[in-house]
């Protein structure tokens, strides 16, 4: 029997992308693909992405990936979701967790037992009803054997990418140090054949390195960051701008010595101009300054991010300029762009990693048996088209929904028209208290409800469903789950001791 030739893939950059492609490739399917990934360590990467989603768990299932091993080589805690704080209105902070909250019911879910508990002065604030939301305010984790954990990671991402190399490198993907001089395509002079546009022209066909070397190859992964090499500045893709839905153009990061004990959960601290994020590992903490250039000049984004961080400062801010958006092909002929050569969401919510993840396995799916075939291509786009908008309403709906008018970027928000998917779930959520997550979108309800109801959306009336239950029954139901979520709370040990025997990082 004949054996097949291996594929050829080229993954055009390292980083979080790069080696997260290439640890999923190598391991799932190395026997079949040739794989080999070209980097240069003079090109640095964004590398402020540390904190993640629950989504992470299927990638690391998927690998066989030791959840406390990857955490002690990361420097990492846990992360049990994001205190928004002045979001709502200054002085105002919420939580959104990763949990579920309460108990649904056929025909609603929990969030109108709770609407008419808080009428009747039955309930009290939402995140009593949901376990992880109560633990990150309690500064309280465990992770126990045999249960599905809503929790998420903070971690160094440039650790991360060195961890996932040594995965893709025991499984036979081949680095190579060097800068890429030049994106060679197929062109034919004969460009039809049998009256049909040849399939393969434009696809790129190899990459000419400084050095001279050059990497043939059938599929080419682009993971080049921002300036998208081979997705854009090669196949010319084009690209959807979103900046008049999230104006924030600039960022400046910066890591300071951690201070205190790190809590379970990301900061999101909005100032006048955009918002401020703070992520706590176990001996650093990674901060950043998100920020609009029309209403705070880069100089005045630095000074503020150094009046407002603690501890000292272990590296200098660092300046990054991004424009939200998405290519309008994640897939283009034998190009799959992943990471942020496929577009930019701003880390609001923490998605880059989770889009970086969802690429990866959409190709293992789709991956071709030998020729590029267009119906994979088309759906492949198509699941990630969802995927993106959906994201991207959930984000501008932090900016919407407000009640700050302290500054002009904040009245700015608030005045924006808005896509007509997220008016729709805006005024589905405020007149009667609903929400639906449909296929390939990523936040299902307990996020749209937290979110909304975090940033001062109340529902006008809940479901006729849960008059039928009487006063008596609602307080009952009601302080059932509250005491079932505080009982079990409880019993967990406080975060950071969790965090040192379970996962204490090498770098201590």
């Amino acid at each position: 029997m004949q054996m097949m030739k291996k594929q050829r893939v080229v993954i055009a950059g390292g980083g979080t992308a790069g080696w997260m492609t290439a640890a999923a490739l190598g391991k799932l399917m190395g026997k079949q693909l040739d794989v080999t990934l070209v980097e240069s360590d003079e090109i640095g990467t964004v590398g402020v992405g540390e904190a993640t989603i629950p989504t992470l768990h299927l990638y690391h299932r998927l690998l066989n990936i030791n959840e406390a091993d990857m955490m002690a080589a990361t420097n990492a805690t846990f992360k049990l979701g994001i205190m928004f704080e002045n979001w709502r209105d200054v002085g105002k902070d919420y939580l959104h967790s990763f949990g579920f909250l309460g108990k649904d019911c056929w025909a609603c879910g929990f969030q109108h037992f709770w609407l008419k508990g808080r009428e009747m002065g039955l309930a009290s604030e939402i995140g009593d009803y949901c376990a992880e939301h109560l633990a990150a305010r309690e500064g309280r984790f465990a992770a126990l054997a045999g249960q599905d954990q809503n929790h998420a990671y903070h971690f160094d991402a440039s650790l991360y990418a060195k961890f996932l190399r040594g995965i893709a490198e025991t499984h036979g993907v081949k680095r190579i140090e060097g800068k890429i001089a030049e994106v060679q395509q197929h062109v034919y002079e004969q460009q039809h054949v049998n009256g049909q546009q040849h399939p393969q022209n434009g696809f790129i066909k190899a990459l000419l390195l400084e050095s001279g070397q050059l990497l043939e190859g059938d599929l080419f992964i682009d993971c080049t960051g921002f300036r998208g090499l081979l997705i854009e500045q090669t196949l010319m893709t084009g690209y959807d701008d979103w900046t008049h839905w999230l104006p924030c153009d600039s960022a400046v990061a910066v890591q300071t010595v951690s201070t205190g004990t790190p809590v379970p959960y990301t900061r999101s601290i909005s100032h006048p101009a955009g918002w401020q994020w703070r992520i706590p590992l176990q001996s650093r903490v990674g901060n950043g300054l998100v920020y609009c250039s029309k209403y705070l000049s880069d100089m005045d984004a630095k000074t503020l991010l150094k009046a407002n961080v603690q501890g000292e400062m272990l590296t200098e801010p660092r300046l990054i300029k991004f424009r939200t958006g998405t290519r309008r092909k994640h897939w283009n002929k034998n190009c799959i762009a992943i990471g942020l050569s496929s577009g930019f969401l701003e880390p609001l919510e923490s998605t880059s990693i989770h889009l970086i993840q969802r690429s990866i396995i959409r190709l293992l799916q789709m991956m071709p048996a030998g020729e590029v075939i267009q119906a994979d291509v088309d759906e492949f786009n198509q699941q990630t088209k969802i995927e993106m908008e959906n994201i991207r309403d959930f984000i501008i709906l932090h900016y919407k929904v407000t009640e700050r008018s302290d500054s002009a970027f904040w009245r700015h928000c608030a005045a924006m028209e808005i896509p007509p998917s997220l008016a729709h779930r805006i005024e589905m959520f405020g007149e009667a208290g609903k929400v639906y997550k449909f296929a390939q979108e990523l936040f299902g309800e307990s996020s749209w409800i937290q979110v909304m109801l975090g940033q001062g959306l109340k529902p006008k009336q809940h479901h006729p469903i849960v008059d039928l239950m009487p006063q008596s029954e609602l307080a009952q139901f009601l302080a059932n789950i509250k005491t079932n979520v505080a009982r079990q709370v409880q019993a967990w040990p406080p975060h950071y001791d969790f965090v040192q025997h379970y996962c204490k990082s090498r770098m201590m």
